[in-house]
């Protein structure tokens, strides 16, 4: 089989399930040994990170700053310790996943069972056109932006603005929007987020009673904002390059989806090892059983998923021009593609007046 070079795998042709299920399946086992470790070395930094900033309201607030962004930082791999959870992959025994969730969920502010849901719908759900709105960022076709009302149009350039997209709206998501179920969730996701929320306040009073009510809130809030931007950059970037994987109704494919609807990201190893290997996004969808500690060793053990060229940091700044997707080449497009496509509207249109004249 082969495939050729780009940010996913983008044959354009369907790989059976058959070409790839034995090849995962060794790297779905979880590690009890490799969990805890991950599990220990995440916690402990994050813990010793917040006793680090404790003794150093006394000296500096720039200090107390700068480890709060370093422990933001920590976090993004402590949600993805709790997405392992979620997916039943981080530990074999499921209440091990259930426990460890909830921990990680109360850290990220994040309840697990709720969320647990909703992140299976992008699974399931993840490049299929008539199936967005759930766990995944709002997209417009091109078509479906020229026929939007002012105001919607209005609307999605205010939440694809990088200001709002990777600031504000991360922010709202985690501190606010999680803390309420969604109108259709189950009796167990509203007590899902309900518990979440005694926890999370229980926490809170007492480390604002450690801290100070205002040195808490801005740590808190510092920590939080820096969690919340890496982790919405790092799902917009594994979603959002220029030929992701996009199709409707039957011609929609779950392999094909992951392969060529999510991208491999390669980062530095540190940054690797804060965002626990979430870049191997595209190995992650064709299974998400796979813990992320063995991510790496999947991609690399195998020829079909080493063909895939990696997406780099520089690389996906590009990503930030994406806006559209345009159902007749397949592709993402920017404002510019729109310009021109308005320009050319108007010119054709020019031309049938002029003929009718």
């Amino acid at each position: 089989m082969t495939i050729p070079n780009s940010p996913g795998v983008t044959a354009k042709t369907k790989i059976s399930p058959a070409d790839w299920r034995d090849l995962v399946r060794e790297h779905q086992k979880p590690s009890r040994g490799r969990a805890t470790w991950q599990l220990v070395n995440t916690l402990g930094s994050f813990t010793v990170l917040w006793y680090l900033m404790y003794l150093s309201l006394a000296v500096s607030w720039w200090l107390v700053l700068r480890l709060a962004v370093l422990a933001g930082l920590v976090l993004v791999r402590g949600f993805i310790i709790f997405h392992d959870c979620g997916h039943g992959s981080f530990f074999r025994s499921r209440r091990a996943n259930d426990v460890v969730g909830f921990i990680t969920g109360v850290l990220t502010l994040t309840p697990y069972q709720h969320w647990r849901q909703r992140h299976a719908i992008h699974h399931a759900t993840s490049g299929h056109l008539d199936k967005r709105g759930t766990g995944d960022i709002w997209t417009m076709t091109v078509e479906e932006y020229f026929q939007a009302s002012r105001w919607k149009r209005f609307a999605y350039q205010l939440a694809r603005n990088p200001f709002i997209l990777f600031g504000i709206a991360p922010l709202y998501l985690l501190v606010v929007h999680q803390r309420f179920p969604i109108d259709c969730a189950t009796r167990r996701e509203r007590a899902s987020v309900h518990w979440m929320n005694v926890a999370v306040a229980g926490v809170s009073v007492a480390l604002a009673w450690i801290f100070g009510f205002v040195p808490y809130l801005i740590i808190h809030l510092t920590v939080i904002l820096v969690t919340g931007a890496v982790g919405v950059w790092m799902f917009y970037v594994q979603h959002q390059f220029e030929d992701v994987y996009w199709e409707r109704g039957a011609d929609w494919d779950y392999t094909a989806a992951a392969l060529e609807g999510s991208s491999f990201y390669k980062l530095p190893r540190i940054f690797q090892w804060f965002t626990g290997n979430i870049g191997f996004h595209h190995i992650h969808h064709l299974s998400p059983r796979i813990p992320n500690y063995n991510l790496e060793r999947c991609h690399k053990a195998h020829e079909l998923f080493q063909q895939v060229k990696p997406l780099t940091f520089f690389a996906s700044l590009r990503a930030m021009n994406f806006r559209f997707w345009d159902e007749q080449q397949k592709k993402l497009v920017g404002y510019l593609h729109i310009r021109n496509l308005r320009r050319q509207q108007r010119q054709a249109a020019r031309s049938t007046e002029g003929a009718a004249g």
